[in-house]
């Protein structure tokens, strides 16, 4: 017999809520969570309601009766997954009354739970990940010959959006694509970026005014441009760390284990462009 999240009864068997130390260190390194929209769950499951088609109005005259009609609505229901850590400590780093011990290990677990959220989006993990951009069906696509000598492809993406009622929050390529980016000049001989800085940020990059974020995983030779109401990031609050000092007894160290669960949601997948260079 095993328990499982499905099980009845089992919420007092749950882990206490550690979720400050994984969950919002993750996040913040995650590329994905800094592009989509976050929802946050206690429950096995997270349901997102989508208006498929809109209800219809009209003009009519003064006095007129005006015919109901109702919207058409669907239901995508997203179901986090575990991704979890693993670290070994010194005995005196787990005892250490210091809060930056907890710190050092909660942010080293953090990060690689952060970059598997990244990898498994943009490039694709088999299961028990979740699925990611590389397997939804219904993203338009946009290809563009030859290098980038300009900012057309943006243009294209932002416009191919626009057709289906989307607005492009976010652009993410590759380092590669970035670096490319970043040496369109404005002009023959001149030495000014068409790729354009954020005032408020030393680092940030502008595209014809649209954040581009860079990720390790994202394809070479390709872009995804996003609408961040329509991509979500569903983050189940049971995160938890556990230490463990008995399986490395013989030597004192520690294992210290770090979980949370989280899964995307395409809540509207043709406002998601994807522009390959070829």
């Amino acid at each position: 017999m095993a328990l499982y999240t499905t099980t009845s009864n089992v919420n007092a068997l749950l882990p206490d809520d550690y979720g400050p130390l994984v969950v919002q260190p993750a996040l913040a390194a995650s590329v994905f969570a800094q592009i989509a929209t976050i929802a946050r769950t206690g429950a096995t499951e997270y349901r997102v309601p989508i208006v498929a088609a809109d209800a219809t109005a009209a003009w009519v005259a003064e006095g007129a009766e005006i015919v109901p009609s109702d919207p058409t609505l669907q239901e995508l229901v997203v179901t986090p997954k575990k991704i979890a850590g693993l670290t070994v400590i010194s005995r005196e780093l787990a005892d250490d009354s210091d809060p930056r011990a907890a710190t050092v290990v909660g942010d080293s677990l953090a990060r690689d739970i952060a970059r598997r959220i990244d990898q498994a989006v943009f490039a694709g993990l088999a299961a028990p990940a979740p699925a990611g951009l590389t397997t939804l069906s219904g993203v338009q696509t946009y290809v563009a010959a030859g290098a980038f000598g300009d900012l057309d492809f943006a243009a294209e993406a932002i416009a191919k959006a626009e057709t289906v009622g989307a607005n492009i929050t976010a652009f993410v390529a590759g380092p590669a694509v970035a670096l490319a980016l970043a040496k369109i000049r404005t002009a023959s001989g001149s030495n000014e970026p068409v790729l354009g800085k954020d005032a408020t940020s030393a680092t940030g990059r502008m595209i014809l005014g649209v954040p581009l974020f860079v990720s390790e995983f994202v394809a070479a030779n390709t872009l995804w441009a996003v609408d961040a109401s329509r991509v979500w990031l569903v983050v189940r609050d049971d995160a938890s760390i556990e230490a463990d000092r008995s399986v490395f007894f013989t030597s004192d160290r520690v294992a210290v284990k770090a979980t949370m669960r989280a899964a995307f949601g395409f809540v509207h997948p043709q406002s998601v462009v994807k522009v390959t260079i070829v």
